[in-house]
């Protein structure tokens, strides 16, 4: 079994009204309980938009260095990230596309190594 990160930039979401997200609730949990009862979900969740409660560690320079905020300045952002376990990168592409309609946003996938 490989594990695969099927993920966003909450850039992708798009701006919706309250009612709309709602919308996305059931669908999107839905195909989160499905994962878990298929064996194959290892972790999901969303990640906070507030990139002021975030920060980073580089310690590239031979001294760690933690500071608020992002590591470099961007545009885009991760949102949210559901990891998986399953035999094959096809098995992968139909959860991906499952999590995609569920949210009602792209997704990407990529192996975990």
């Amino acid at each position: 079994m490989t594990q695969y990160a099927i993920y966003f930039h909450q850039q992708w979401v798009g701006d919706h009204d309250l009612e709309w997200f709602l919308s996305r609730v059931e669908p999107s949990t839905a195909v989160v309980r499905d994962m878990e009862e298929a064996g194959v979900l290892v972790f999901a969740g969303g990640l906070v938009e507030d990139m002021a409660e975030a920060f980073s560690a580089d310690g590239t320079s031979g001294t760690m260095v933690v500071s608020d905020g992002p590591y470099t300045e961007t545009t885009e952002y991760l949102g949210g990230i559901t990891i998986i376990d399953v035999p094959d990168i096809e098995t992968a592409k139909m959860w991906a596309a499952r999590v995609a309609e569920g949210c009602g946003w792209p997704q990407e996938v990529r192996v975990v190594k």
